[in-house]
């Protein structure tokens, strides 16, 4: 197994017009968070640097790091990530009401990481199948009564689940389609899957908010391609599909919404896909020229975060970042910041006395900011800064100050 490759082609369209648009220092798979027998080793690094396709507009990495170093031990769970679990109890309910399925049809999750959004379709009455390549999380959430198959997605496995179980009523794929290098390949399974009158409903990151809110957290390895719903468009519609529904939602800093539908299916296609596209066309997301000034704006917040950081280092002070998730590793190679910051404090207990990708920061509890008391703790877990501050406001109280790296440099 080679652990990556570069494409010299767009995934999408196939078309070699592809034009370097943002340049990322490399890192380790962001979710390598490694033990203390491992604080010595060097882990492998890979190219993180973004381009856009001239010909179809889709925003991506042309490096492929082996899915299986990516997910094979994959920490990731939905039910830990602050907000999500109330989501996807709303989004089960609300598609449910919406799609009217009759009782105990089929539904498939691809991705389905640790069954919290099945689970909630399970207890309205529909029979479920979730998809996980990651082993461990996959048999555990089979143990607790969700079935997951252990496997990545593909049109052959779409064939077996429909010759085993049937035809899906729904397909759902939250936070996955970035993260598929073979995109042809993933159209032509929801389409082998999917039930005549059947729907297949997307959420992926959506690159307008990640331009526009600044949440360059949200780029690294496992996330290939950077969405809009133009080139969405294109590729369903090569497959025998349509688009026939976005929603602009705000979950993960921006993301998308889809409803997809065989190709002439039974229901209306939405003003809202047009509408949409229009927007991104008048915002001018069809040019490189939106992303490169997006890098330019980058580069100025990094370079007064690292003055303001070695200003204080300068004075003696201790500085600590507060985050340990996947996105935190590029935000830690991006800003320079692995010879800055002493600590990394987090909440997941699941990365409590590990170390950090690459780095390897020490992670800590983060009621144990104050016994290690640092003067400035930098939040690299920034768009939840509201209630980390709140949560720590006797930090605050005894001189303690935040940083916030993003959208722009702030200390608190």
């Amino acid at each position: 197994m080679k652990p990556f490759f570069k494409r010299n082609t767009c995934r999408l369209c196939h078309d070699n017009d592809l034009e370097h648009v943002l340049a990322f220092p490399a890192t380790p798979v962001g979710d390598e968070y490694v033990g203390a027998e491992r604080v010595d080793d060097i882990q492998n690094i890979y190219p993180l640097d973004l381009y856009f396709c001239n010909s179809c507009g889709l925003l991506q990495l042309l490096d492929v790091v082996a899915p299986e170093i990516i997910y094979g031990e994959y920490m990731y769970q939905t039910s830990i990530s602050l907000g999500l679990p109330e989501h996807f109890q709303k989004n089960a309910d609300e598609m449910l009401h919406r799609i009217n399925p009759p009782p105990g049809a089929l539904v498939v999750d691809i991705g389905s990481n640790d069954g919290t959004f099945l689970r909630a379709i399970q207890n309205r009455g529909m029979r479920v199948l979730g998809i996980e390549p990651a082993r461990e999380m996959a048999q555990k959430v089979t143990d607790s009564g969700i079935e997951t198959l252990a496997t990545f997605f593909s049109s052959e496995l779409a064939r077996q689940i429909k010759k085993d179980y049937g035809e899906s009523a729904i397909i759902t794929a939250n936070n996955v389609m970035a993260n598929i290098d073979d995109l042809a390949d993933f159209a032509e399974g929801i389409r082998e899957l999917l039930a005549p009158d059947g729907v297949f409903l997307f959420e992926t990151g959506y690159v307008v908010d990640l331009i526009q809110n600044s949440v360059i957290d949200n780029i690294y390895h496992e996330h290939l391609c950077y969405f809009r719903v133009k080139p969405l468009v294109n590729l369903f519609n090569n497959h025998g599909l349509e688009v026939i529904e976005v929603e602009h939602i705000s979950t993960k800093g921006g993301s998308l919404r889809g409803t997809i539908q065989m190709a002439n299916g039974p229901r209306t296609v939405s003003s809202s896909v047009s509408e949409q596209i229009a927007l991104e066309t008048r915002l001018g997301y069809d040019n490189a020229e939106i992303y490169q000034g997006f890098a330019s704006r980058m580069d100025m917040v990094k370079k007064e975060l690292l003055a303001r950081l070695h200003d204080l280092k300068t004075q003696g002070k201790t500085i600590a970042g507060y985050g340990a998730s996947v996105g935190v590793t590029t935000l830690l190679y991006y800003y320079e910041l692995g010879d800055i910051l002493t600590y990394l404090f987090d909440d997941n207990p699941s990365k409590h006395h590990l170390f950090s990708p690459g780095h390897h920061i020490p992670v800590l509890p983060s009621h144990e900011i104050h016994d290690k008391k640092p003067d400035y703790i930098v939040v690299l877990a920034w768009r939840y800064a509201t209630p980390i501050m709140q949560k720590h406001q006797q930090y605050q109280e005894q001189d303690g100050h935040f940083i916030l790296p993003l959208p722009e440099v702030k200390v608190i």
